[in-house]
Formats: C-alpha cells, sequence, structure tokens
C-alpha cells in the first residue's frame, strides 16, 4: 500500500498557475485491472486506488502519511525557470538577432 505525494500539474487547458499549489497524496495501484467480459467496462478490487487527499503543503502530506503509517513516495516537482522578459526588449538597440519584419 505505497502513496505517491506530489504536486499535481496544471492541465492543458490553464494558463495560470492558480490551483497548482497544493499537494496530493495517492495510493499507487495494488492490483491490475480487469475488464468485464459482458460489458467491456475496467475494474479493481483495490478501493485505495479511489482515494486522493490534497494539502496545503508538502510536509502536512508527509506528516498525515507518517502519522497513520503509510509508505510513501516523494515526488518533487520539476519548476520551469522563471525568464522575464518586457515586450521593450523587442525594440532594443543591443538585441542579439537582427528583427526581421
Amino acid at each position: 500500500m505505497l502513496a505517491r505525494i506530489y504536486r499535481p500539474a496544471r492541465n492543458a487547458m490553464q494558463s495560470g498557475k492558480a490551483n497548482t499549489r497544493h499537494w496530493r497524496l495517492e495510493f499507487e495501484p495494488a492490483s491490475a485491472r480487469t475488464i468485464d467480459p459482458l460489458m467491456g467496462w475496467t475494474s479493481s478490487a483495490d478501493m485505495n486506488g479511489q482515494v486522493r487527499l490534497d494539502f496545503d503543503s508538502k510536509e502536512e502530506a508527509i506528516a498525515y502519511a507518517e502519522r497513520y503509517g503509510i509508505p510513501f513516495r516523494l515526488q518533487e516537482p520539476h519548476e520551469p525557470p522563471v525568464i522575464i522578459k518586457a515586450y521593450a526588449d523587442n525594440f532594443a538597440t543591443n538585441r542579439k538577432v537582427s528583427w526581421t519584419h
């Protein structure tokens, strides 16, 4: 019953960073999914796969897992580099590449 603690990425429909600062504790699947032969639906006997807990900080999620004795794996988020740009840089006289249009 290994849990994974991570910060979920924003979805492709978001341009901002709202609702991406929380951390999530989610259980790894303990058994493989099976396909129902009649309807074709996928099912699993693992009920912990439905549990997702959100926390405000990484420390809260780790404390929760340690309090209840849940083994966990921590995934640090990938932080993209912050590149500060200004519109005026397009017209700067010290540009390294000439403006083609």
